[in-house]
């Protein structure tokens, strides 16, 4: 199947009502906070919601139209994409989007206009495209392992996807790793197919910081706009038992990611993480063209040499955004002004159509 045609997405943008421009998201992940970042710029909104989950979005009042579907997968629908384009309607995708609506549907079907860059979406979802991008931009990245039985220390083992750190394990040997593996498949958390997938790296050990950047294609530019760092169960539980009680309870570590927090940086630390994001956005340019626009997030971890190395990264806006839904001290530096990551898409949006060239914007 072809990939979505750029010319037709541009005739659709082009017979929009600029004056009327609705912003539009699937009802979750991030969903609430880049409503009412549309709703402060002025901007209608409209939420594609599951039937029975819309009571979020009315209570806080970020959505002024609904799109109630009986499983999120119908947003690919032909109806469902026609009442987007007949309400103007530019979609912002997140995690829950890219995971229930499908890269390859939105890669072939989905026929609205989106904001940011679609084709990027597949590199943070494919850890070998992941890593791609990483060391060609530059980026400090831990050690990948083949397979499991080159296991000579420490590792950390993932699966592909948005999985919200569903099924990460950390093994020591490859005996380890079989275990995990064999208690993760009984818990039903992965399928066998998901074994081959496993993407094996090096364990680096320090603290955890996720970086929300946000580049403009209008500007040229790369903000950084926060920081979370998460809770993550059951390891942030485990970790609070004393160390000879843990090995005596046999509880298997996860990492499943329960809420976020917000943290700040120390300040001698900046200067690498906006060299890290200037470095990923030029090298997006070139791997994936037109690049990294709108908002990204890299999840990094800082050692005791404080050394900023990265393991993963979203290409869309994060859940850890979630924790600055007015303003977080970087946003708040630069602007001035409250700035949520989902103001900050609708304000790029909004400048866009002022300056004639949402086609900058928009995939």
């Amino acid at each position: 199947m072809s990939k979505v045609n750029r010319e037709e997405i541009i005739s659709f943008l082009d017979d929009y009502n600029k004056d009327d421009i609705t912003i539009a998201t699937l009802g979750s992940h991030t969903s609430m906070h880049i409503l009412k970042g549309a709703k402060e710029e002025g901007f209608k909104t409209a939420v594609v919601c599951e039937k029975g989950r819309d009571i979020p979005y009315k209570r806080f009042r970020v959505a002024d139209e609904y799109i109630i579907i009986d499983k999120f997968s119908e947003i690919n629908s032909e109806e469902v994409q026609q009442k987007l384009r007949d309400l103007n309607s530019i979609v912002v995708p997140h995690g829950s989007f890219v995971a229930y609506a499908g890269l390859d549907n939105i890669e072939t079907i989905f026929n609205v206009p989106m904001f940011g860059n679609r084709d990027i979406l597949r590199w943070e979802a494919e850890r070998d495209l992941e890593r791609k991008l990483m060391t060609e931009s530059g980026i400090r990245i831990p050690q990948k392992y083949k397979n499991h039985r080159q296991i000579d220390g420490t590792v950390m083992v993932k699966f592909p996807g948005a999985r919200g750190g569903k099924g990460y394990f950390v093994a020591s040997s490859p005996e380890e790793f079989d275990e995990t593996i064999a208690a993760m498949l009984h818990r039903g958390w992965i399928e066998e197919e998901d074994i081959k997938s496993a993407h094996i790296e090096e364990y680096v050990s320090g603290c955890n910081y996720c970086i929300h950047f946000f580049y403009s294609a209008l500007k040229d530019e790369v903000e950084l706009l926060g920081m979370d760092s998460r809770y993550e169960s059951n390891i942030d539980g485990l970790v609070r038992i004393p160390a000879k009680d843990q090995l005596d309870i046999g509880l298997n570590p996860s990492y499943v990611i329960t809420g976020n927090h917000p943290v700040v940086m120390r300040e001698s630390l900046l200067p690498q993480v906006f060299d890290i994001g200037d470095q990923l956005v030029e090298g997006a340019k070139k791997l994936v063209p037109p690049g990294m626009n709108g908002p990204f997030c890299l999840q990094t971890l800082v050692n005791d040499d404080l050394e900023v190395i990265v393991f993963e990264m979203s290409a869309r806006i994060d859940g850890g955004t979630n924790t600055f839904m007015h303003a977080s001290a970087y946003s708040y530096l630069l602007f001035g002004e409250f700035m949520s990551m989902g103001r900050r898409i609708a304000r790029e949006i909004k400048s866009g159509k002022e300056e004639d060239s949402l086609d900058k914007v928009i995939t």
